[in-house]
């Protein structure tokens, strides 16, 4: 009998010891992202997902859980993508997809988590199509729509004498909707605009002497630029020694996002229109707490990157929270009017076609102390920019 009692005492501390463990089984969230192809914007990406997640456990994690997410680098190819987010769901037991930059890969999971009934937050890519024209039932964006950062350079456009445009952009998913928003709503403010040239090399590969030459001689009032990255850096080093940005205004979408301006240093443009992150001119409120904490723990100064991947993992650790679970369903109801308080402030996840409100920043570029900054900015609601509920409705597929 003793042994039997003892048998019986050891299974029921090995029970508790599992059923302990069970309970503190981390909550996996898969990351896929371009982190060797785009390591500036992608690293610290990572690390304001790091930042978040150390304050997120720190307090308890979520469902008494802690949130852990798996990173993987897709090489910036969209099958690698797909073949990264099959793994992830079958063998790594995410209970979620988020990451991407590039709009092409973004599209990519987007149409496989629609496939398989996963929840993906697209935490960075661009393209509008991702909620509009290809939207899903499981597709969630977080970062500010193009199509509002696009009507908000041409609200400033609309207000100058310029009437010939050109425009510049990358040549994939990300490029085509930031020119045609831009388009739609610069005519619709002043219908009499034309536009003149639109170049459109190819991502990461631009002859920067030849966009140059050819915007040169459609002898444009304004430029619209959407390039972003080493294309920048080469399009403003060129047009800049070749004089192209004298006496037009350029409204640059991006452009005054650390991660592309700060490289430049005193090379940088002066007195472009832009979207960015001006981290150094906060100084207050959720949003100096953010700054402050990420170089605390970093011994870096954030880039845009690090916001957008610290508002990921916010988001996601609401998300979970708010559903009481990590079931799909449980997930995709909770995702529908979904508010988070973010360093930009509360953030709402749109029923309608899933895109946050996040905001964006906007004001000019300067140089100051050798390097690109951001001035006269103000950080702008996307509310009254968006498309209206009809026009949404009509571009998502019947789901």
């Amino acid at each position: 009998m003793r042994i039997i009692r003892k048998l019986a005492v050891a299974i029921a501390l090995l029970t508790a010891i599992s059923g302990g463990a069970a309970a503190q089984e981390s909550i996996k969230v898969g990351d896929i992202n371009h982190y060797k192809r785009m390591a500036a914007f992608a690293e610290p990406y990572r690390k304001g997902i790091e930042l978040a997640l150390k304050e997120i456990n720190a307090a308890g994690g979520v469902l008494g859980r802690p949130l852990e997410f798996i990173f993987r680098d897709d090489q910036g190819k969209p099958g690698e993508a797909v073949k990264i987010a099959e793994e992830l769901m079958t063998r790594e037991d995410t209970v979620m997809l988020t990451g991407t930059i590039l709009s092409n890969v973004g599209l990519a999971i987007s149409s496989l988590a629609a496939e398989k009934g996963y929840v993906y937050l697209a935490a960075e890519p661009l393209a509008d199509a991702l909620v509009w024209s290809s939207g899903n039932p499981y597709t969630f964006r977080l970062r500010t729509s193009t199509f509002v950062q696009a009507a908000m350079l041409a609200e400033q456009a609309a207000k100058t004498d310029a009437v010939r445009y050109a425009t510049i952009a990358p040549n994939y998913a990300y490029g085509t909707d930031a020119v045609e928003a831009f388009k739609t709503n610069l005519k619709r403010l002043k219908p009499e605009v034309e536009f003149v040239t639109e170049q459109w090399p190819a991502l990461f590969k631009i002859d920067a002497g030849a966009e140059v030459q050819a915007l040169e001689a459609a002898k444009p009032d304004a430029i619209y630029n959407v390039t972003f990255g080493s294309d920048l850096a080469k399009f403003v080093r060129e047009g800049g020694t070749r004089g192209l940005f004298e006496g037009r205004m350029v409204y640059g979408l991006l452009t005054g996002e650390p991660e592309y301006l700060e490289p430049l240093g005193d090379e940088a443009p002066v007195g472009w229109v832009v979207t960015g992150y001006p981290w150094y001119a906060i100084s207050e409120g959720p949003g100096k707490t953010f700054v402050d904490a990420y170089i605390a723990e970093t011994g870096e100064t954030p880039k845009n990157g690090s916001l957008v991947g610290y508002m990921t993992a916010q988001s996601i650790a609401a998300l979970i929270e708010k559903a009481g679970s990590i079931e799909t369903d449980a997930l995709l109801e909770a995702f529908e009017g979904l508010t988070v308080d973010t360093p930009d402030g509360e953030i709402t996840y749109r029923a309608i076609d899933n895109q946050s409100t996040m905001g964006a920043f906007i004001g000019t570029t300067a140089i100051e102390d050798g390097k690109g900054v951001m001035v006269d900015w103000a950080y702008v609601d996307p509310t009254p920019y968006m498309p209206s509920d009809d026009e949404i409705r009509a571009m998502r597929p019947a789901d």
